[in-house]
């Protein structure tokens, strides 16, 4: 059977995943189970396009492993016909590193909710980032909790009324994109349910990379918050809505390009203006791939939390950083090399034991 690079593995992983023997098509990655979510719920967008996106990989399914934690996406690996396992509340990121650092010969994904992902979840996604795995994380966002019924979550915006919160939410949200550059992953894009192209350009760039992907896709609850993206989703409002990022190109939007990002000279801060003439020429230009994550993170602060106003879509960041399987496994060969290392007895019997009592 032959041998291909591991997608998102890079050059410097070395790790060889064998290729499927025959051209797969999206049916190879349907599995036989009856998908289960309320009708129109986003979810079944994001599915059809992971599965129309799979088979360019051209790795067989039995070498592609989808984690999920608990929520209404993690239902995610019953559908697809990939190994997979649908596992525990929040701790999805920390099986996936287990797993993507013990089996360097798959192409391991993670699949997550607002809730599930920035709750009980948080500390163990913000490890996973600056670690660096490789891991491919999609999480869905549709601001409050679906399969519990309707509460509000870490991304609901102040003053939502839920059950849990009939008189307001009181709790400022998380912005994901915000986080995950603070917690300095290499890789970090926005996209949404209903934009299946988008979506699949974001998830091919992901896939490509080296080391932990994070993808937050707006996702539609149409039972407990439905309509939460419509700005982003209604074509007219979308124009001005809507910033596409392009990396190399200006930051441009509205029905003419006749809207901008600029960098305020006096504070830094980016703002949206009305491009003239005269500002034209200070009209930012998007570098997904500059080292330092402060203009991606001042990008991501763009949108206003309550409409969702000036809302960037796209790849806000990818770099290149070491990742952390390779290099865990550069240690452990070295361990084995060395005398008195990787040797089990050796280490128990070490100098830094002592007897207990008698």
């Amino acid at each position: 059977m032959a041998d291909t690079i591991v997608p998102g593995a890079g050059i410097q992983a070395l790790s060889l995943v064998p290729k499927a023997e025959a051209k797969q098509t999206v049916k190879d990655f349907k599995s036989d189970q009856e998908v289960r979510w309320c009708p129109g719920c986003g979810d079944y967008a994001i599915l059809a396009a992971v599965q129309g996106f799979m088979p360019e990989l051209g790795l067989a399914k039995e070498n592609v492993v989808f984690v999920s934690g608990i929520g209404c996406s993690s239902r995610f690996p019953y559908y697809m016909n990939t190994y997979g396992m649908h596992s525990i509340h929040g701790r999805a990121p920390a099986i996936a590193t287990g797993l993507a650092t013990s089996r360097r010969d798959l192409s391991v994904w993670v699949v997550t909710g607002d809730g599930d992902a920035l709750s009980i979840g948080g500390n163990h996604l913000i490890h996973a980032l600056r670690r660096n795995v490789n891991l491919k994380i999609l999480l869905f966002n549709n601001r409050i909790y679906g399969l519990t019924k309707g509460q509000y979550s870490p991304t609901s915006e102040i003053g939502k009324i839920t059950k849990s919160t009939p008189m307001g939410s009181l709790d400022a949200p998380f912005n994901p994109v915000s986080l995950a550059l603070g917690a300095e992953a290499s890789f970090v894009a926005r996209t949404i349910d209903s934009d299946r192209k988008h979506l699949t350009e974001v998830l091919r760039q992901a896939a490509a990379h080296p080391g932990t992907a994070l993808v937050e896709i707006y996702q539609n609850c149409n039972i407990f918050n439905d309509g939460a993206f419509e700005a982003l989703k209604d074509r007219k409002s979308a124009q001005e809505a809507v910033i596409r990022l392009e990396h190399g190109q200006p930051i441009r939007f509205g029905a003419d390009g006749e809207r901008g990002v600029v960098r305020d000279p006096a504070t830094g801060d980016l703002q949206v203006v009305t491009v003239t003439p005269e500002n034209e020429a200070s009209i930012l230009v998007h570098d997904a791939h500059t080292p330092s994550p402060t203009t991606a993170f001042a990008l991501s602060r763009l949108a206003d939390p309550d409409t969702l106003h000036h809302t960037p879509i796209g790849v806000l960041r990818s770099v290149d950083r070491p990742v952390y399987d390779t290099q865990m496994s550069d240690q452990l060969d070295t361990a084995v090399e060395q005398k008195g290392m990787g040797d089990l007895g050796a280490l128990l019997a070490g100098g830094d034991t002592w007897t207990v009592g008698g």
